[in-house]
């Protein structure tokens, strides 16, 4: 690799959507952004800005692929002179959702790996399709590039098989590939160790829970920089009440609904996903709307507020169990971050854990990490703005740039 090579391109391949960020890595600094959104329809929209000019331009008009998508966003970054052909590029990094036990670490894309994420897709149908159709698109584009696929779940690996086990048959949960292997995981990586710089101290002194609230939600139990505990299971649906989907359920409400009340496993399926959680309980998934509807003395908004308090109080009480000691309870990504009275009321009542909040400093709005506990408090509790696209570059880079070439990767499963 070129010692001029620095960028690193950042990319998030949905089924209908891509991210992106260019970083340079000489100071992580963010070069260019964009989003392209609804691939394949009539109303795709490109929307891009240059950090540097910070200018930002639009187009609207079919995009009918990732292909199509991707070669407009290298269009895009060539107008600004940060074109995929620059020797500036180090290495394209790609989010994928799920690795299974396979891929522990970030791992350079080869024909074994993209075999391996495919053979993934029944535990990731939604995702997992999407994040290859990305990876294969940036490679035709730029086949001489190391390509790196960085894991969602990879920072779980770490659970102990007691956390990460489900109480069925083991022959048939290994047969199948059941068991929790938990997503987010490139935030709760960032957002932990931020955390442990926040308190002055380093990654293996901290013992640390992670509170990824967003319209998908986790928490993660981090114990000297490793993960020993996470809310998501063998799929995102398991823990914490989201947006759209219910989090923790007994599995006998899926027989009785298709037994009972005769829905198939189609519509048990979408009803749990995507018609659950705080919009299948008061029709709203945006904590803002909700908070406006609660002061406006809406009981329905309330319930479903007090519900969603309640499972978050349920983990971080777990995990203060798992950890024993914590030196810190972070809450980040769009809720986390922004929501004052979700902190509030998460900590209320927890005093005896030694978790407080002060209300002067958990009102303060910035995008910087913050303590906002008091300063007498056992435990802190931060407010950490996570950053997946960094973590994701950061991890690219640093393995592009050993000049290894090599893909770490874990056991197969």
């Amino acid at each position: 690799m070129s010692p001029s090579a620095t960028r690193v391109l950042v990319l998030n391949s949905g089924s209908s959507s891509v991210k992106y960020q260019l970083l340079d890595m000489r100071d992580s600094s963010r070069l260019a952004v964009g989003l392209v959104e609804r691939i394949g329809e009539q109303t795709s929209r490109l929307t891009h800005t240059c950090l540097g000019s910070g200018d930002t331009r639009e187009q609207n008009g079919p995009i009918a692929d990732h292909e199509a998508a991707l070669k407009a966003v290298a269009e895009e970054l060539t107008k600004d002179g940060l074109g995929l052909d620059s020797p500036e590029l180090a290495a394209i990094g790609h989010r994928v959702v799920h690795g299974g036990m396979f891929f522990t670490e970030p791992t350079v894309i080869d024909d074994a790996v993209l075999t391996e994420i495919e053979r993934l897709i029944p535990v990731a149908p939604l995702h997992n399709p999407a994040n290859l159709t990305g990876i294969r698109t940036a490679q035709a584009l730029r086949p001489d590039l190391p390509q790196v696929a960085v894991f969602d779940t990879a920072f779980h690996t770490t659970m102990p098989e007691s956390a990460a086990r489900y109480a069925i048959n083991p022959k048939i949960a290994d047969r199948y590939r059941i068991r929790r292997y938990g997503f987010h995981g490139t935030s709760h990586a960032y957002v932990s160790r931020a955390t442990a710089r926040l308190l002055g101290k380093a990654p293996e002194d901290v013992n640390v829970i992670v509170l990824h609230l967003g319209n998908g939600a986790s928490a993660s139990a981090v114990e000297g920089g490793r993960c020993v505990d996470t809310s998501m299971g063998l799929t995102p649906l398991e823990g914490l009440v989201m947006g759209t989907r219910s989090g923790d359920l007994d599995p006998a409400v899926i027989f009785h609904l298709a037994r009972v009340g005769g829905l198939s496993m189609d519509e048990i399926d979408t009803l749990l996903n995507k018609r659950s959680g705080l919009f299948g309980l008061c029709g709203d998934n945006d904590m803002r709307e909700i908070r406006s509807r609660i002061d406006e003395g809406d009981e329905e908004a309330r319930l479903a507020f007090d519900i969603y308090i309640h499972r978050l109080k349920k983990y971080i009480g777990a995990y203060c169990a798992v950890l024993g000691r914590v030196d810190a309870v972070a809450f980040t990504a769009g809720v986390g971050e922004n929501a004052a009275s979700v902190r509030e009321a998460a900590v209320a009542g927890l005093e005896g854990l030694g978790l407080a909040v002060d209300p002067e400093l958990n009102a303060v709005r910035t995008d910087r990490a913050r303590l906002i506990s008091p300063a007498a408090a056992r435990v802190a509790v931060a407010v950490v703005p996570t950053d997946e696209e960094l973590e994701i570059a950061t991890q690219t880079y640093a393995l592009v740039g050993t000049g290894s070439g090599s893909a770490p990767v874990g056991n197969n499963s």
